[in-house]
């Protein structure tokens, strides 16, 4: 005899889901913050786009890494990784426009072992304001 095979219709994940749950693991920086960590040795990265960057300003301290290739950047195992990036234990500050997309590029370092990756909340719309 054999087993029947039960069928379970499952929802896939929205973004928001996936944002939810990322955030659900990133102990994630107020922009006030921000400074006070960057002078203890983080690293802030900004990941927004070129054009992004012209149109609402250039992040200061902030190197430039575009989402597309962070992973490879910060990975202290990659060939294409930043001098800075030595180890897994690395203070990586990610900030985008809004806190949205950062959310999810600081959970993928997460997944790559770079536990203390964080992101910005609000991004740098809301590290502009303090400033």
């Amino acid at each position: 005899m054999t087993a029947a095979r039960i069928r379970v219709a499952t929802t896939p994940p929205t973004i928001d889901d996936i944002l939810d749950a990322a955030r659900a693991r990133i102990d994630r920086l107020a922009a006030d913050e921000v400074a006070a960590e960057v002078a203890s040795g983080a690293i802030l990265v900004d990941i927004r786009p070129q054009a992004q960057r012209a149109a609402e300003g250039q992040a200061a301290g902030a190197i430039v890494i575009e989402r597309n290739v962070l992973e490879w950047r910060c990975d202290p195992a990659s060939d294409a990784r930043l001098p800075a990036a030595v180890d897994h234990d690395v203070r990586w500050i990610i900030l985008c426009s809004q806190g949205y997309t950062s959310s999810l590029a600081a959970a993928a370092l997460q997944d790559l072992g770079l536990h203390r990756a964080t992101d910005v909340v609000g991004g740098y719309e809301a590290l502009s304001a303090v400033a």
